[in-house]
């Protein structure tokens, strides 16, 4: 777990921010978050456990590991290729919606 704690050495509070919002989000899967910040799964399980009240941490797993949450592409439906919903207004700081 040590390796993890420098890896994120590099995330602003802001990132740390966004990257538990996604982690939450059900359609947001580990590989997005990946994808915006190099974090792996087992990374942002790390960071999860960090920033979260125990209880907290214990029910967003629970969530996940449910069946209920799309967190893995590969449990997804494949007709789903986007990270976001196609309704949701484009995040502030989102680096895949402000790219060109």
């Amino acid at each position: 777990m040590g390796q993890n704690n420098t890896t994120c050495n590099h995330l602003t509070n802001q990132d740390i921010d966004r990257i538990i919002e996604m982690a939450w989000e059900d359609r947001t899967p580990f590989e997005a978050i990946k994808e915006q910040y190099g974090l792996s799964e087992a990374m942002v399980i790390a960071l999860m456990r960090r920033q979260l009240k125990r209880s907290s941490f214990n029910l967003w797993r629970k969530r996940v590991n449910s069946g209920v949450s799309h967190k893995h592409l590969r449990l997804r439906n494949p007709r789903i290729n986007r990270f976001k919903c196609t309704r949701q207004r484009a995040i502030t700081l989102n680096k895949i919606s402000k790219r060109p």
